[in-house]
């Protein structure tokens, strides 16, 4: 071997050597400190960039379950507020049967009004709950209403225990029940029909029945078109019930025929909150049997102003359009049909309108118990979708600390060698630093 001093090649192979363990060593103090096996793109181009847009989709994940817990809070709220609005509707039905209850005198019926005021007022102060600024209840959030000609549902009232073939041309003496038994109702009886609209009680009573074909009663309940002051049209008797709020025809659930009506206006200001058919004998004495099917109209559509889709969205997931929508409809008693625009309340100062008003109640139960199922039905699966999501998030956070997170005694013992190495390179180093002194003793 040649004895050189100007290029130590021991030496710089040495250094080289020493650089490469520091380098390594470096390298595996930076995983051990982040935990992290790909800290940059550099230590693994491929693997950073999943690891990256596990990343992402885990911090998405995360919010949407956020997200969720959020949506179902003001749900809650919402809920709460429908809860005190069918405790109060309760309430109400319960003074309207104890206001037709003739026991009571005027005053009495006074001071029961006085109760059906103030609950109805609170029934707008529960339309108002808000969630973080928004006002749920009051319309303002109802999903898309069309209705035919873009001009609102109508309320229609559907009956379904007539015989299939009842028509219009039927003879009301003649009438059946779902089962073919004849209902029996006689000439002299009286039909007495009365509804509540813009919380005011409508009453119109024909009497007596007769056969006669020109008679307003020698065909069925066609005191519609007879009496142009009520505000109810007959519709169909077909299984096809109306229009409903997208413009969609509303079929009977069963496919088959029954009678229906509907309001003469669509929108609020010609809803009809409830519809009540009695038979009396000469007498004027219920006839129970038949006012069982006679008074068994019950609301199919309800009545709505159109409306644009303001219907809240929940996002549920990590890409666009993953979430979910809800409307609420309105809530306010005017919308139930419990009071006029202005805010008058339904009245049950008399046995009449107390009697009216019983079916009104139970409409409006009908249409808040609606909303409630649906808000249910959302908050149910709410709690699936975050249970999901809450999976999901687990399982791509395995995934992503397998390709990215340091196995720590792996990599603890990769330091300890680079170190020991580095250590080695560093002596021998100093070692080849010391051969190229020989050459000094031939300079003597």
């Amino acid at each position: 071997m040649a004895m050189i001093v100007k290029n130590n090649i021991g030496a710089k192979k040495t250094l080289n050597e020493l650089n490469k363990n520091e380098k390594a060593m470096s390298k595996d103090l930076k995983k051990l400190a982040s935990g992290l096996k790909i800290g940059s793109a550099a230590d693994d181009a491929s693997g950073y960039a999943i690891s990256e847009r596990m990343a992402v989709q885990i911090r998405g994940l995360d919010q949407d379950s956020q997200n969720t817990q959020n949506s179902q809070a003001l749900m809650k709220t919402a809920s709460g507020a429908l809860d005190s609005t069918m405790d109060i509707l309760k309430t109400l039905k319960e003074k309207a049967i104890n206001a037709a209850n003739d026991t009571n005198t005027d005053a009495d019926r006074a001071t029961i009004q006085k109760e059906v005021d103030q609950a109805i007022q609170q029934i707008d102060e529960n339309a108002q709950v808000t969630y973080n600024g928004k006002t749920m209840l009051d319309g303002s959030k109802n999903s898309e209403v069309v209705g035919p000609q873009g001009q609102g549902t109508s309320t229609y009232l559907t009956n379904e225990y007539f015989a299939d073939n009842t028509s219009k041309t039927s003879r009301i003496v003649n009438l059946q029940s779902k089962t073919g038994e004849n209902l029996n109702i006689l000439p002299g009886d009286k039909i007495i029909v009365s509804y509540v609209k813009n919380g005011v009680t409508y009453t119109n009573a024909d009497s007596p029945v007769t056969v006669s074909k020109s008679s307003r009663f020698g065909h069925m309940f066609d005191w519609t078109p007879c009496n142009q002051d009520l505000d109810i049209d007959h519709y169909s008797n077909t299984s096809k019930i109306g229009v409903g709020a997208n413009g969609e025809d509303v079929y009977t659930a069963d496919g088959k025929n029954a009678i229906s009506y509907h309001a003469k206006s669509p929108g609020l200001d010609g809803q009809i909150a409830g519809l009540t058919i009695r038979v009396e004998d000469s007498q004027g004495n219920p006839k129970k049997s038949i006012n069982r099917i006679m008074d068994n109209f019950t609301e199919t559509i309800r009545a709505q102003d159109p409306s644009p889709d303001n219907a809240m969205t929940f996002q549920v997931g990590t890409k666009a359009n993953q979430s979910i929508r809800l409307g609420f409809t309105d809530m306010r008693s005017y919308a139930l049909g419990l009071s006029s625009k202005e805010g008058k309340a339904i009245d049950i100062s008399s046995q009449a309108s107390a009697n009216a008003a019983i079916s009104a109640f139970d409409n409006a139960v009908e249409k808040v118990l609606a909303q409630q199922t649906t808000l249910g039905a959302v908050t149910s699966r709410m709690d699936y979708t975050n249970a999901n999501i809450v999976t999901a998030s687990e399982n791509v956070t395995a995934s992503q600390s397998t390709i990215s997170d340091a196995d720590m005694a792996k990599e603890m013992t990769s330091f300890t060698k680079n170190n020991i190495l580095t250590q080695a390179a560093q002596s021998m180093l100093a070692q080849a630093n010391q051969s190229s002194s020989s050459v000094l003793s031939l300079l003597q």
